[in-house]
């Protein structure tokens, strides 16, 4: 017998990350419209770099496992909440050995190919950015970062879809939280959902959530929303903030040009 829990780590998950984000240190009271330009930077630069510049793509390891630390997170919680999308990540690249066999330097008497290091590289890209993307929402309410994007003149509807697409979820979840109780009030003794009222309950969990998202939305206009993004002028971000910013910028740009890790090798070994 099959079985359907709807609620369990979903639910837990999305508290997690909203109790990461409402943290205090040192990088979540930085401001959110920094935060976000120097993510996609980040995630940008990374991407950009070529297929076998393995050795010069690892020095941008450092920014997000810098920025774990300043955050006071462990980085063992992003693998933990991406393990279902970093084995998609790590498959990207993995046939690149069998089409790329042409051997690039040797360790020892083993010829490295150009499909392992391409491969490799493929692999860190994906966990840099899934790391970097992660670190920013752990550190940022989502109402921050929806107010840094209108700040940056993205479409309010746009905006005010992620802000309440989120909501949503959450109203979700707590619809099928309830019918999953009454349906073990019901079925006592059975865990979870029985597969044959799987159709049924998914179609009275979406009739349940229309009707509590239309109530949601009533409230809304009744206090006055007409679909502008609340406090989206905001404050000026401090010049302190924007300084911090164009250092990371710089050296992330520094990183992307310069093979760092070959040239202090070459140092040491000319020294």
């Amino acid at each position: 017998m099959s079985r359907f829990d709807p609620t369990g780590e979903a639910g837990l998950s999305l508290r997690m990350v909203e109790e990461l984000a409402a943290a205090d240190s040192l990088l979540h009271r930085l401001s959110p419209l920094p935060k976000l330009l120097l993510t996609v930077l980040y995630i940008a630069l990374t991407l950009s770099f070529p297929k076998y510049a393995l050795s010069a793509l690892s020095v941008m390891a450092l920014f997000p496992a810098f920025g774990y630390q300043l955050a006071g997170i462990s980085p063992a919680v992003c693998f933990r909440r991406m393990r279902f999308i970093l084995p998609l990540v790590c498959a990207v690249g993995i046939f690149n050995p069998f089409f790329d066999r042409d051997p690039l330097f040797f360790l020892g008497n083993f010829p490295v190919s150009g499909g392992i290091v391409s491969m490799l590289t493929l692999l860190l890209k994906g966990v840099f950015a899934l790391t970097a993307a992660f670190l920013l929402i752990a550190t940022t309410p989502l109402e921050d970062l929806c107010r840094a994007l209108r700040r940056l003149h993205c479409p309010r509807i746009l905006v005010s879809l992620l802000l309440l697409t989120f909501r949503y979820i959450t109203v979700l979840l707590e619809e099928a939280s309830l019918m999953t109780q009454a349906y073990s009030l019901r079925a006592p003794g059975q865990r979870g959902v029985h597969i044959s009222a799987w159709g049924s309950f998914l179609g009275q969990l979406l009739l349940r959530s229309m009707d509590r998202a239309e109530s949601l939305f009533d409230s809304m206009l009744m206090r006055g929303f007409t679909g502008e993004f609340p406090g989206d002028s905001g404050s000026g971000t401090p010049p302190a903030a924007w300084a911090a910013a164009l250092i990371c910028a710089v050296m992330m740009a520094l990183a992307r040009m310069y093979d760092i890790p070959a040239m202090l090798g070459g140092i040491i070994l000319g020294g």
